[in-house]
């Protein structure tokens, strides 16, 4: 199976300095990576496609990298991760599926051994569909004031034989976080959740 063909990617970086309150003194920043690369199995049916998440693991840790960078090169800056994928319409919502592996544990590694699960989502649309990508506490999914997604895509992609792979990653809780729960300063770091 050859390598990913990428047509092209992107970069976005959102600080958010409030969110109708105080302005705080640090912003939250998110950041997604996106690569739109050319879906192998469009146009039919593949029963054996688990291979192709080799393929992808490179890529994974290239756009991990390059989220790290964004975000200022400091992986223990970053405290919230998520995940996703938009599949083109001659695909299967298993092609998105695929990127679970590659883009999870590759930002688990740019991490130093993230100990949360990196939540997921993914869906078929067409050219110019947006995914919003859910995202927790890189080392406690239980982190209430992580819980947030980033809103994620391009014009004109995917092409129906195409995939949109996201990756984002956070720099803190959300603004003006105060709903309670688990903080950050709590996580006892045993199980990835608590």
């Amino acid at each position: 199976m050859p390598d990913p063909s990428i047509r092209k990617t992107l970069t976005v970086v959102e600080e958010i300095l409030h969110e109708g309150g105080p302005v705080s003194t640090a912003p939250l920043r998110r950041a997604a990576v996106l690569a739109v690369i050319a879906n192998p199995f469009a146009g039919r049916y593949e029963p054996e496609i688990a291979g192709f998440m080799d393929h992808l693991k490179p890529l994974g840790l290239d756009m991990a990298g390059r989220l790290v960078r964004a975000l200022g090169g400091n992986p223990s800056g970053v405290e919230g991760y998520g995940k996703g994928a938009i599949v083109g319409t001659a695909g299967e919502l298993e092609h998105g599926a695929l990127w679970h592996v590659p883009g999870g544990y590759a930002m688990r590694d740019v991490l130093g051994g993230a100990k949360a699960i990196v939540p997921s989502t993914k869906k078929v649309g067409a050219a110019g569909a947006r995914l919003d990508v859910p995202v927790t506490h890189i080392n406690a999914s239980y982190v209430r004031g992580h819980f947030d997604a980033m809103e994620v895509g391009l014009p004109d992609a995917p092409r129906a034989d195409e995939i949109v792979l996201a990756l984002v990653m956070t720099t803190g809780a959300r603004i003006h976080d105060r709903v309670g729960g688990l903080k950050a300063s709590e996580i006892k770091g045993e199980d990835g959740l608590r």
